[in-house]
């Protein structure tokens, strides 16, 4: 048969990188400009792949409004393929919903422009999700091309010189851990290696020379792919000539301006019968590992953080809060999720959420991620008015001075914690009055001494603190905005196994109330001695060291000097860590710490350690001169800088009584350069296995390195935790906003990455960034799990779970509602299933619950509701209706029902 070449071209838009996002955009409109005059002026020039983001043509089209018509004239005419995402995320860094909600929006907006290109489109993510091959699956789309994480394509954008390939041609099977299965195509020779085709015969001659051999050299079809295009690529104009050129020099091959639908279905009718099969995550686990970019996770920790706190918002709080209300009668703000997910999403692209940008990149994005967070906290504070002002309270008889208020779970997890919040229990509005009478009247208003009881009478284990006096405002819906002062108090409450998706009210009773308690609390401490704190699962002693040594009391596993530290220098970059050949890391085990107890109530004990390290100021002289120079990372000579600074950082053990795991908060006061501060967690366990929380799937990865690894660190990902175990015993570490994470050989310690600060980029050129350095005062959270055998395991991974959102709180009014008291949306039973979400679906206006399956057995779920289930797909998509009682999920599957509205009418029919 006689060969194709398959000529595509594209632009890979990085829509904010080593150039700010403004200055981009405007190349984009120059860049668009040129596409669409190009394809209007030469019907040869057949199309053009957009990068597979619908983005670029909202960012475009807000400067070019006028075009929009002709950019729909060619999304129609398939001269202009356009998604399926919304935006090139990074995949290990954005959560599992994120990644669905960029693959729903992009889906939808490319429909509204005419046409989806429906090709999983990956060309530079630093390494591809597992279950990438069951999501596209489910939503239609079984293909998919990428850039990285196979080899012969290693992570530098180099061929690979090796013959261990994972897959000897370019072409391949994908397989999620489910089995899912797609095609999927390597860049084997990058996504430019049809760049900028030359018209000059001569010229031309050489070029296609090596590029037919390199394309000949992994192909397994007479099917040629070549990219016609880069980063920023400038449209080639003059392309239809160039391909001209080529088919008169070679007559034998067929030269064809072609798109990935076309080229797609050439591959299907030819595929080999030894196609390699190539399982789960694509992380370049068997190059040499320098160049797998994981470090990415633990540059500029502080937007893993505040990107952690806002997708928590929306997916664990603003979408099933919403949900929930809806059922009730509340209207579901569509447009508002539509709106605020987006500016989430736009922090999402690989070279954003990754921190490997210049420093104006990821101030815009600080911005992106406040804005974001705001439209969900509206969101939330809508659900929560509403509840408060629907759900029956009318059952106290507490008397005149009660306060009650309201503890939703909206999360798929039993919530047992010590949750605060605040309420205001008095006003003294300005309306009507004056400034000073209503300052008055707060000053002296004294609010009784407050007892917490539960909807039946039962005392509540917690503690109301009085505040003082403050200014507030309401903005009510039908009038002007209502100023005062009032009067708050604190509430500090145990809830205990709080069911999913539920809404449990309590009341503050002045104590100079006759009315008794059903129940009264415990007073116990949760010290045994002066620095041991126990409850019912765990005894943590903390030592001189300010470690901790952690006894789990059903396996009798002891855990000892958990919570060590350990600071090295990094003279890399965003990239890529890379610690001074030679120098040994500086750890916290023989310094003493100042111990302190900062609370000791029944409900939670809490001690300080304050531990003081000297470390390096920074790197020697050298290293900036090195990065001048555009030294390789490799082969740079700096080391540490002679002077040192004390760096004091204060580590605080939380212990709840109604915890399984304990709580860990570090603060530390950055002074210091080019340096990286890790937690360590030596486990002790003997298992060449560790799992870690990534998109829809709890990765099984190997402990060692393959035989072609040669970077001293094998940092990896992970969403909301990691875990160790043997078939006895074992640790789960949850975390907030810490993606970054190394099994360590020696005990199999599990190192989480506290700070990482460079001074560069990196990559092609001198970019730098003291911002990057992260100075100034520093606050992470995480948690230990320990667990015992058999489903201990499964339920440390749903304490992580929990552990990443929050309960709300809202007061309300002694009021006969609607809405009754302990109202649970939706109960559920299972045994492996994490859940994911609660939302109700735009097209079909039913409400979506989605989970995965974290063991590599079938599953079981059981839904209690009175509404009709059918099985969705990822996108909300009606596929069958399904029998009440307890459903399958197939091992690693993810799971996705659908809830019809109450009166069994939903917008689209199966």
């Amino acid at each position: 048969m006689k060969k194709q070449a398959h000529v595509i071209s594209h632009s890979h838009w990085d829509r904010e990188w080593y150039l700010p996002y403004e200055k981009h955009h405007m190349l984009e409109v120059e860049f668009m400009d040129k596409l669409l005059d190009t394809l209007e002026r030469d019907p040869e020039f057949k199309s053009f792949h957009l990068d597979g983001q619908t983005i670029m043509l909202d960012d475009y089209l807000q400067v070019r409004p006028e075009r929009r018509e002709l950019v729909e004239r060619l999304v129609k005419e398939k001269r202009l393929y356009i998604g399926p995402w919304y935006i090139l995320q990074d995949e290990w860094l954005t959560g599992s919903e994120s990644n669905l909600r960029n693959l729903e929006t992009g889906m939808r907006e490319a429909k509204g422009y005419g046409n989806v290109s429906r090709v999983g489109y990956f060309p530079d993510s630093f390494g591809n999700m597992g279950q990438a091959p069951q999501i596209l699956l489910d939503a239609g789309i079984d293909c998919a091309a990428f850039g990285r994480g196979v080899k012969p394509t290693g992570f530098n954008n180099e061929v690979s010189d090796g013959a261990d390939f994972a897959s000897r041609y370019s072409e391949m099977f994908w397989e999620s851990p489910d089995g899912s299965r797609i095609l999927g195509v390597l860049f084997a020779n990058w996504y430019s290696n049809g760049i900028e085709i030359p018209t000059d015969p001569e010229e031309a001659k050489k070029y296609w020379e090596k590029k037919l051999a390199d394309a000949m050299k992994f192909a397994s079809t007479d099917h040629l792919l070549f990219m016609n295009g880069c980063d920023h690529q400038p449209v080639q104009t003059d392309l239809t000539d160039a391909l001209k050129t080529a088919a008169k020099l070679y007559p034998d091959i067929d030269f064809v301006h072609s798109d990935f639908t076309g080229y797609m279905e050439c591959l299907k009718q030819e595929l080999k019968e030894d196609l390699a099969v190539i399982r789960g995550e694509l992380r370049s686990q068997e190059t040499d590992g320098w160049y797998t970019l994981a470090n990415t996770a633990s540059s500029r920790i502080y937007l893993k953080q505040m990107n952690a706190r806002c997708e928590a918002l929306f997916t664990r709080a603003a979408e099933p809060l919403a949900a929930m209300a809806h059922d009730r009668g509340m209207e579901y703000p569509h447009h508002l999720f539509d709106y605020g997910w987006k500016i989430l999403m736009q922090n999402h692209p690989h070279d954003s959420i990754c921190g490997c940008s210049v420093d104006e990149v990821h101030r815009e994005m600080t911005a992106r991620f406040e804005k974001a967070e705001q439209v969900a906290l509206h969101i939330i504070e809508e659900c929560l008015a509403y509840f408060s002002a629907h759900v029956d309270t009318g059952k106290y008889a507490a008397g005149e001075g009660a306060v009650p208020f309201l503890v939703i779970n909206p999360t798929g997890f039993y919530k047992s914690e010590v949750t605060q919040l605040k309420l205001i229990v008095k006003k003294y509005p300005f309306q009507g009055s004056s400034v000073a009478v209503c300052l008055e009247q707060a000053r002296q208003e004294q609010l009784p001494e407050y007892r917490i009881v539960d909807s039946d009478g039962n005392g509540v284990m917690g503690s109301v603190e009085i505040l003082p006096y403050a200014f507030g405002y309401d903005l009510p819906k039908d009038r002007f905005r209502n100023a005062y002062f009032g009067r708050s108090v604190k509430v500090t409450l145990e809830t205990e196994r709080q069911e999913p998706f539920s809404v449990k009210s309590y009341c503050l009773v002045p104590v100079t109330e006759k009315a008794a308690e059903k129940k009264t609390v415990k007073t116990e401490s949760l010290f045994t001695s002066e620095y041991v704190m126990e409850n019912e699962w765990l005894s943590c002693r903390i030592n001189e060291n300010g470690t901790v040594d952690i006894t789990h009391k059903p396996s009798g596993r002891i855990y000892r000097e958990a919570v060590m530290l350990e600071d090295t220098r990094d003279i890399g970059n965003e990239y890529i860590y890379f610690k001074p050949v030679g120098e040994a890391p500086i750890l916290s085990r023989d310094a003493r710490a100042a111990l302190a107890r900062t609370e000791d109530k029944p409900y939670r004990a809490a001690v300080q350690a304050r531990v003081t390290m000297e470390i390096p100021v920074s790197a020697d002289d050298r290293l900036q001169q090195e990065i001048h120079d555009l030294v390789e990372f490799r082969h740079r000579k700096a080391g540490s800088s002679t002077q040192t600074l004390p760096m004091t950082i204060t580590v605080t053990y939380i212990l709840e009584r109604a915890g399984k795991g304990l709580k860990v908060e570090v603060d530390f006061d950055n002074q210091a350069l080019d340096h990286r501060l890790r937690v360590l967690a030596g486990t002790g366990l003997d298992t060449p296995w560790h799992y870690a929380d990534s998109i829809f799937e709890v990765a099984k990865r190997s402990n060692s390195v393959s035989g072609n690894w040669e970077n001293p660190c094998n940092a990896q990902h992970q969403q909301l935790f990691v875990n160790v175990h043997e078939d006895q015993a074992g640790m789960t570490v949850a975390n907030h906003g810490l993606n970054e994470y190394e099994i360590l050989p020696e005990d199999n310690t599990i190192a989480l990455t506290l700070h990482r600060g460079v001074r560069e980029m990196g990559d092609w050129g001198e970019f730098l960034t003291p911002q990057a350095q992260c100075l100034g005062k520093q606050h992470r959270e995480f948690a230990l799990y320990p667990h015992g055998a058999g489903e201990d395991l499964m339920r440390s991974y749903e304490e992580a779970y929990a552990y990443s959102s929050s309960l709300w709180g809202v007061k309300s009014e002694m009021q006969d509602a609607s809405i009754p008291d302990g109202f649970t949306f939706l109960k559920y039973s299972t045994d492996t299933l994490l859940w994911t979400a609660l939302k109700v679906q735009e097209e079909t206006g039913d409400v979506i619950f989605r989970g995965f399956n974290a063991s590599e057995t079938e599953g079981g779920l059981a839904l209690e509701t009175e509404r009709r289930i059918y099985r969705s797909n990822v996108l909300g998509e009606k596929k069958e209706y399904l029998e009440p009682g307890k459903l399958s999920v197939r091992g690693y599957g993810i799971f996705t029902a659908g809830l019809e509205k109450k009166d069994g009418r939903s917008n689209t029919p199966l």
